[in-house]
């Protein structure tokens, strides 16, 4: 809200203006998934991934939710926390990657709730490159913000508190949780397309696997707690970019990245252009 407040206060109305401005922003995750996946394991497998990002079917929503800019931030936290892990990284500069990694978790849970599940694919990424002792100088970084604006007035556990019941009084009560459930899974599996099979069939072979389980247990654990009954196309756009990183894993550890799945990347630019042509959106 301070966000939209602050465009309103330097004079950009036009929601037409806003939808282009957010989305400019939000496109900056492309760039940011890119460098996480080089530092993981190198510039071709980087490559070989730039079509699965740029033909994602979620980018259909981007223009329309703040949730894009939570994407930017948490892109660039795990970014900071691969470069604060690096292995000639040490001393002060692994102390400032790694709180600064902390500190763009913390804004992002100041956008949402469920930006926090990205904190564990840090802690996934320190414990893999043995550098356990980053995950306390990123919790440090992490509540800054949120300790910022207990002082300003607004208890971040208090409005987490506030939002569940709210959905429990406005939502829960007449949305199905299996039905509801179950058409979460499917839009997953609609908007991160078919490289996520090929992402979940190769998990084990990568060096990535960090970057899915913060993703993939945002999305597990809102299925399970029945919290995901709708909104969850754009609610979940900063964790569809990690879900699919495995697409070009190899197919056994340690042996040559595939090519880029060209293939499975159009049919879900195909489905895509369906979706937006068939259903009939608010926006």
């Amino acid at each position: 809200m301070l966000f939209l407040w602050a465009l309103q206060r330097i004079g950009v109305e036009d929601h037409i203006l806003l939808g282009f401005l957010i989305t400019a922003v939000s496109v900056l995750t492309i760039p940011l998934v890119l460098a996480a996946v080089r530092d993981s394991v190198g510039e071709e497998a980087a490559r070989r991934y730039l079509p699965v990002l740029v033909l994602a079917p979620y980018a259909i929503w981007t223009a329309v939710s703040l949730d894009g800019l939570v994407a930017v931030l948490g892109a660039a936290a795990i970014v900071s926390g691969l470069r604060a892990s690096r292995r000639r990284v040490r001393g002060w500069a692994a102390t400032g990657w790694a709180g600064l990694a902390g500190l763009l978790v913390g804004v992002a849970a100041l956008f949402s709730y469920s930006a926090p599940w990205l904190g564990l694919s840090l802690v996934c990424v320190y414990f893999a490159r043995r550098r356990a002792s980053l995950n306390v100088l990123s919790g440090v970084g992490a509540l800054l913000p949120v300790l910022g604006t207990k002082l300003l007035g607004f208890g971040w556990s208090d409005g987490l508190v506030a939002a569940e019941t709210d959905y429990a009084a406005r939502v829960a009560p007449y949305r199905s949780v299996l039905w509801w459930s179950a058409i979460s899974v499917v839009v997953v599996l609609l908007a991160a397309g078919p490289p996520l099979y090929a992402s979940a069939r190769k998990l084990r072979n990568t060096a990535m696997w960090p970057f899915l389980v913060g993703a993939g247990a945002a999305v597990v654990f809102s299925i399970a707690a029945g919290l995901a009954r709708g909104g969850v196309e754009h609610a979940w756009l900063p964790f569809f970019p990690w879900l699919t990183v495995a697409a070009v894993a190899p197919e056994r550890p340690g042996g040559e990245p595939p090519p880029a799945p060209l293939l499975l990347t159009g049919i879900g630019a195909l489905v895509a252009v369906i979706v937006e042509g068939v259903l009939v959106t608010p926006w």
